[in-house]
């Protein structure tokens, strides 16, 4: 197979992961309104941002599991009814006991329209396009991310969605990233892969990707986290 290269730069693709990197999933205060735990009383500040820190943690296991639900956890990114078992039993164990409640937030969870972008998102991924530079989105997801990107405007950017469930694989596993890097025709040590985790988006290593890594902090704190991770490796900035 032979692999196009973008003039002068010095990566020809930069794959992104999604959740804490390009978006971060933050709530409104309505959608929490009125959520009580089985004895009716609402929960306070803390206990709500415990169980949104449950919802979107990127890995590692939140609560203590049965086999059942142990099961749907590990497979959770590879299949949307194991993701709403897993989830809703988070839910449950965290104290959201009634299924409505439950329901009603894991909705927004899966709700593309309910994720923020980050300041610099769309500016980067501009940036990126106008450099000649491919891009991919690569994440661990049992949902259609695609939305997010439209209502952004910028979905015509982006030359490839590898999404667990669609493709099979989840990060850290090198058949994710062999997908992606197979998709936009790019060789490992030519492909840059930007995430909020070590351990699962820092698994291009293993192929020979350079990695970037970002703080999923919320988007009113993390203005310029893209810019400043593609700017350490040559890829900063472009003016529109």
């Amino acid at each position: 197979m032979s692999y196009s290269a973008a003039p002068n730069e010095p990566f020809d693709a930069v794959m992104f992961d999604f959740s804490g990197t390009l978006f971060r999933f933050e709530e409104d205060d309505s959608w929490l309104t009125g959520l009580t735990d089985e004895l009716g009383r609402p929960f306070d500040v803390h206990q709500l941002t415990e169980i949104m820190r449950r919802m979107t943690a990127p890995v590692g296991q939140m609560v203590e599991l049965d086999d059942e639900h142990l099961y749907a956890w590990t497979n959770r990114d590879l299949d949307p009814a194991l993701h709403r078992r897993a989830y809703m039993e988070v839910l449950r164990k965290s104290g959201v006991t009634r299924e409505e409640q439950a329901a009603s937030l894991y909705g927004r969870v899966i709700d593309p329209a309910c994720w923020t972008p980050y300041p610099d998102a769309a500016d980067m991924l501009i940036g990126l396009n106008k450099r000649g530079v491919k891009i991919a989105v690569l994440s661990n997801i049992a949902f259609d991310i695609r939305p997010a990107f439209a209502a952004l405007d910028v979905d015509g950017l982006v030359d490839e969605f590898v999404l667990s469930f669609e493709v099979g694989a989840v990060k850290p596993h090198p058949k994710i990233f062999e997908h992606a890097l197979s998709a936009l025709e790019v060789e490992p040590r030519r492909a840059l892969m930007v995430g909020d985790s070590e351990e699962a988006d820092g698994g291009a290593h293993a192929l020979g990707c350079e990695f970037a890594l970002v703080d999923p902090h919320p988007t009113k704190e993390r203005v310029d986290g893209l810019a400043a991770a593609l700017t350490s490796f040559g890829l900063g900035p472009v003016s529109r």
